[in-house]
């Protein structure tokens, strides 16, 4: 069994039941497998064949669900983007991903037309349409791109509508995760069939979902929390997706109101946003029956905040992209513990060790490793790398943590200096090799600080060349040039040197005491 024949039986045994509402229209499970199947259809009319690789440009539309599902339909790989990603970052994923084709939203025509010439190995881009303008753009198009450059709806109607799933072992690749990498590149996390399948299946047991729930979906989907807890594993189970476009508020009390949302998912930033909203009232998460939070830490004053005003419980959870992604969660049917990201879930066995492997005793500080049906095969074209992160079959998640005498684990610190920006991962070192690519910029260093709406923001220092003239803005505005808007320092502060040790390293934590007071 996997994800895409566990829906394509939920569509022969509750066809009329609704698989996803987006903007105000429902669609049944029948309906989602028959797009499923002509799309998957269309994508082997256009050459896609099993093991191929399909990067995802896409948001929080029908499009995504339609397109993963359909990819894995057919054996292919799909590869989920941040659409929002700079051309810099989506140029270096498409081209180390392999990818043949790529599914864009429309917002994207003139990156894809400029990536056209770029990639000659892609075949085809298909557009979504999600404005009335979007068909007379495509139509608009240059014959030569025309060839290349398709609509959407004009592939999917190609489709057959009664395409049974490919056969596929449960250890070939289903989906590639792009994570940020320490060495300036992100790595591509390579997840099973049996990787997503196991992990929405437990995820799904451990927080009972059932066909009666109702799982908000404002998290983008493209990340891996989104795509098992709030996709995935609610599919699995024959429950229902509530797609909305983009997280604000307004929008996710009114989705929660009228469409009786029952799980609402999200990070501490949106937590955030939610308990702020000035016209918040108790109601608002009356019908929702669990309330989830990962990505990050939730601060213990937020979480007790957020029940107390919404008389709803919270509970955290943790994982990484490299195991599809949970592996702790605390417990619904018993004490919840503030502060700890819970207990293992069913099948995933999470421990804290030392140096050398060992593990340590309860509450002394170490590395979580984790071992489990979830975990990664590996990075894609990164046999090192696959390496140092799987060793005797554990994963090793560079994590520090502890784990108290009842099973519950703390997340103490971040081993590589990773900066969680609204949910999102940021490595600092990422941050300094575009600094470092600036004429006037001899030195950079990047730690992360923290914010109260997005938990933490990124804070450089630079040290400019002898006689070079630079101003804070106009290095923020290099990086927008070149990276995602949430990886854009926040602040950044002009040192005559960075503290570094004997070896060259510059000392992050000195970084630190040297600081300006935040903004």
């Amino acid at each position: 069994m996997n994800l895409v024949s566990r829906v394509y039986e939920t569509a022969k045994w509750q066809p009329d039941k609704t698989a996803y509402h987006f903007m105000g229209k429902d669609t049944s499970y029948a309906e989602f497998d028959r797009s499923v199947s002509m799309f998957a259809s269309a994508l082997q009319n256009l050459g896609i064949q099993k093991g191929d690789h399909v990067a995802f440009l896409l948001g929080n539309t029908p499009h995504f669900l339609i397109s993963l599902y359909a990819t894995m339909r057919i054996g292919a790989t799909a590869i989920p983007v941040n659409p929002i990603y700079s051309p810099d970052e989506i140029s270096y994923i498409l081209h180390n991903s392999d990818a043949k084709a790529v599914i864009a939203l429309d917002a994207l025509l003139p990156l894809v037309e400029k990536a056209v010439a770029s990639f000659p190995s892609i075949g085809h881009y298909i557009i979504c349409e999600t404005s009335p303008e979007s068909a007379e753009t495509l139509a608009a198009l240059p014959d030569e791109l025309k060839m290349k450059v398709l609509p959407f709806s004009q592939v999917i109607s190609k489709g057959k509508p009664d395409v049974e799933p490919v056969p596929v072992d449960g250890n070939e690749t289903a989906v590639i995760l792009y994570t940020s990498g320490t060495t300036g590149h992100p790595k591509g996390a390579m997840l099973t069939h049996k990787n997503l399948y196991s992990n929405a299946r437990d995820v799904g047991d451990y927080l009972g979902f059932s066909e009666q729930d109702r799982v908000l979906a404002t998290l983008p989907v493209f990340h891996v929390f989104a795509l098992t807890v709030v996709v995935n594993a609610p599919l699995l189970k024959g429950a229902t997706v509530l797609l909305v476009p983009r997280f604000s508020p307004q929008d996710v009390f009114a989705t929660i109101r009228q469409e009786q949302a029952t799980v609402f998912a999200g990070v501490p930033t949106m937590f955030n946003f939610l308990y702020q909203y000035p016209d918040a009232n108790p109601e608002d998460f009356q019908t929702i029956r669990l309330a989830i939070s990962g990505g990050s830490s939730l601060p213990v004053a937020l979480l007790h905040n957020f029940e107390d005003k919404f008389n709803v419980r919270v509970s955290e959870g943790y994982g990484l992209s490299e195991a599809a992604p949970v592996t702790c969660f605390n417990p619904l049917d018993r004490e919840r513990v503030p502060g700890s990201i819970g207990t293992n879930i069913v099948n995933v066995e999470n421990k804290v060790v030392d140096e050398f492997g060992d593990e340590v005793p309860h509450g002394q500080v170490g590395e979580l490793i984790v071992k489990g049906p979830n975990v990664m095969k590996g990075y894609y074209k990164m046999p090192e790398e696959t390496a140092a992160a799987i060793r005797n079959g554990w994963l090793y998640t560079g994590d520090l943590a502890k784990q108290d005498e009842d099973g519950y684990f703390y997340i103490v610190d971040r081993k590589k200096d990773m900066i969680i920006v609204g949910g999102y991962n940021v490595y600092p070192r990422e941050v300094e090799e575009v600094l470092f690519t600036h004429p006037a910029i001899v030195e950079a260093g990047v730690i992360g600080v923290p914010d109260l709406d997005f938990g933490e923001a990124v804070h450089a220092f630079v040290v400019l060349k002898q006689g070079a003239l630079l101003n804070e803005e106009q290095v923020k505005k290099y990086c927008a040039e070149k990276l995602a808007k949430y990886k854009v320092p926040d602040q950044v502060e002009f040192l005559d040197e960075l503290p570094k040790n004997t070896t060259g390293k510059i000392l992050r934590r000195s970084l630190k005491t040297q600081m300006k007071s935040p903004k």
